[in-house]
């Protein structure tokens, strides 16, 4: 029986490899059909040896097309054409491998460095895109059409297919600009002199010009993902239950946001012990002289969130990210409600990390466990919850009162522009002194001032800079307010985290520093009293007058005293982590 089974399975080979070459005579011949077929078996096997090296279909899709662009340009290198598949195999291996090394950073030039240019050709009509093409093809391979492997032909073709839809995101100038310097190599020097203008104008058309690839390559790495999605049988609707996160009344969204995260884990934690353990409840950031409304949220995402929940135990992943440090952007709440609409996010730029992201957001939720995500709605944390493939839709909220639908290319094209998604990897052990010892080192390296250039200010260096914004009368009165709010929420969560510790963790090890921790609750409760005076001088959203003579005074007072205040706290972190050290 085995052996019949052996003989049936060769049998099949011949027969599959006998369709292939009678389809491959088709395709020579004109037949799309055919072609479309061909094209469709042997991506499907080259799709899956990408997908042996890398779990993630986005990386695997990208590794593909590199390889495909390889392959094509070295194909001359191929002596036995029969060993196509095999070959291709190993430019995948080695692409992959170079990919895997270098991270999630990509090569951004799309073929610069990729082609060999050659002199022996026949005028190419500039006005004519298939013209250009088919010189590229020329300059490739002159004779593949006619001696080639047929194999070759299919990845040639379908290679110029993509390159062809690329370029059709640009206009008929651009695109005859981009043709002669990507594919004929011309200098932007003999560009300048062939279309009759200025180095300097060539160089702002390639710019332009690029950044429209990169854009057209992202959407055309996303449909592929989703088209691999659906040809694996993937495409799903799947939606969490709601997060209870979305009902908690603080104003640090990203606290709320990771409270959301662990509400499905095992692992259950209060809003103010999230607070303390994640380094949030003893935050501050402001920005010189306007204290602009971004200050609480002006901190790289991906070190501060990722650090906070490995205080409480859990790994996780981000992409995205790297531009959120200290980048202040606009006020939304004093901006065009048009600026936040879903017609807005169809204008700005769509964000090179997308694929990767919505890789993430499936992943996750699939294993049960919903995204923080930023900027949703506005730019504050929110969470997604759910995705339906077919309408591709995500589903998303906050604690800040929105809970509706994403589209998929809209996630990172909200106000600030800035892509940036976290999901839960795994839960790790950890005792509670770890936790403590771990967030009060946290705690102690922000009020020291970690992270402050001259956008932000952080920690007791933050005082500094506030005083001084009252002391020139710059304040901005709605992001002041807005600040005020934000520490209060913070300082009396601290003080609620430390009373939630005195009053439930037990072991031993705590109880030389027990009357310290009652006493910095103590302390920031005061603190947060204190912030309550300001905030009733400057209330959100409307802010009062900061900038006017008497409540400048009453607040500079009020803050002087806050910063003494802090002062005390950080002595007495130091003091509980010395005795947790030990």
């Amino acid at each position: 029986m085995e052996r019949m089974g052996y003989q049936s399975d060769l049998l099949q080979q011949e027969e599959t490899h006998e369709e292939d070459e009678t389809l491959v005579e088709r395709a020579k011949s004109g037949d799309q059909e055919a072609f479309g077929e061909l094209v469709r078996r042997h991506r499907s096997k080259v799709y899956g040896y990408a997908r042996s090296y890398t779990r993630e279909a986005f990386l695997a899709e990208d590794i593909v097309q590199d390889a495909l662009i390889r392959a094509f340009l070295h194909l001359g290198t191929l002596v036995d054409s029969r060993r196509f598949l095999p070959w291709l195999h190993r430019i995948v291996r080695n692409q992959a491998y170079t990919r895997l090394q270098k991270g999630p950073h990509k090569r951004e030039q799309l073929f610069t460095g990729l082609i060999n240019p050659s002199h022996d050709l026949e005028p190419t009509d500039w006005e004519d895109l298939d013209s250009i093409l088919h010189r590229l093809g020329r300059t490739w391979s002159p004779a593949m059409e006619h001696t080639g492997d047929p194999s070759e032909v299919i990845v040639r073709r379908e290679l110029l297919q993509t390159i062809t839809g690329m370029l059709h995101c640009l206009n008929p100038r651009e695109r005859r600009i981009v043709e002669s310097h990507f594919f004929d190599h011309l200098s932007p020097t003999e560009i300048g002199r062939l279309f009759e203008m200025s180095q300097a104008n060539v160089y702002q058309v390639l710019s332009r010009s690029r950044k429209k690839l990169i854009q057209e390559k992202t959407r055309i790495v996303v449909d592929q993902y989703m088209k691999t999605r659906k040809d694996a049988g993937m495409m799903n609707q799947t939606v969490l239950r709601k997060p209870e996160a979305f009902t908690l009344p603080t104003w640090i969204t990203c606290a709320a946001a990771l409270h959301g995260l662990i509400e499905y884990t095992d692992r259950k934690l209060s809003l103010p012990m999230v607070l303390g353990l994640s380094g949030h409840a003893f935050r501050l950031t402001v920005v010189p002289k306007e204290i602009h409304i971004a200050g609480p949220t002006m901190f790289p995402f991906a070190d501060v969130l990722q650090e906070g929940l490995s205080n409480m135990g859990f790994e996780s992943k981000v992409v995205g990210g790297e531009a959120a440090d200290c980048a202040s952007g606009q006020n939304a709440n004093q901006v065009a409600p048009s600026l936040l609409s879903a017609e807005a996010r169809e204008k700005r730029p769509l964000p090179t990390l997308l694929p990767q992201a919505l890789e993430l957001v499936h992943r996750s939720i699939n294993r049960g466990y919903p995204v923080l995500a930023w900027d949703l709605f506005i730019p504050e944390f929110g969470l997604i919850y759910g995705y339906d493939d077919e309408s591709k839709q995500l589903y998303a909220g906050d604690n800040c009162g929105h809970d509706k639908t994403v589209a998929f290319e809209h996630l990172g094209r909200g106000l600030v522009e800035e892509l940036f998604v976290l999901a839960i990897e795994k839960t790790v052990e950890i005792d509670q002194r770890t936790m403590l010892t771990k967030a009060i080192d946290t705690a102690l390296r922000h009020y020291a001032g970690a992270g402050s250039d001259k956008a932000c200010a952080n920690g007791l260096m933050a005082y500094t800079a506030w005083l001084e914004a009252f002391q020139q009368g710059s304040i901005e009165p709605n992001g002041n307010a807005y600040t005020i709010a934000v520490a209060e929420n913070a300082r009396r969560n601290a003080s609620l985290f430390w009373s939630e510790i005195a009053a439930t963790w037990n072991d031993p090890a705590f109880d030389q520093i027990r009357p310290m921790v009652l006493e910095a609750s103590a302390l920031y409760g005061q603190i947060a009293d204190e912030f309550t005076k300001l905030s009733k001088l400057f209330p959100f959203p409307a802010g009062g007058e900061p900038n006017a003579p008497e409540p400048s005074k009453q607040a500079t007072a009020i803050l002087q005293g806050i910063e003494n205040q802090e002062r005390k706290a950080v002595a007495l972190l130091e003091l509980m982590l010395e005795k947790l050290s030990a």
